[in-house]
């Protein structure tokens, strides 16, 4: 059974809860009305949450990380 280990960096966190907030805020403020607005209060959560828990489920996909201290152990 695998693990889901953190596979974003610190700094990519920091960055995807910051563009989660904007989003949501934008949307959910009122500040961008519409459709758009619409699209940021759902779109808003994926990098808030990926942010928040480290983890990201395309970069698992793809075997991508960029979290430099993620052990490459093998089993």
């Amino acid at each position: 059974m695998k693990i889901i280990t953190n596979n974003i960096a610190g700094w990519e966190r920091v960055v995807r809860v910051l563009l989660g907030i904007g989003l949501l805020y934008l949307g959910w403020a009122g500040v961008v009305t519409g459709g758009l607005g619409e699209v940021f209060k759902v779109l808003g959560f994926l990098p808030l949450l990926t942010g928040l828990i480290g983890w990201c489920p395309l970069y698992s996909l793809i075997g991508f990380s960029t979290n430099r201290k993620l052990s490459t152990k093998t089993s």
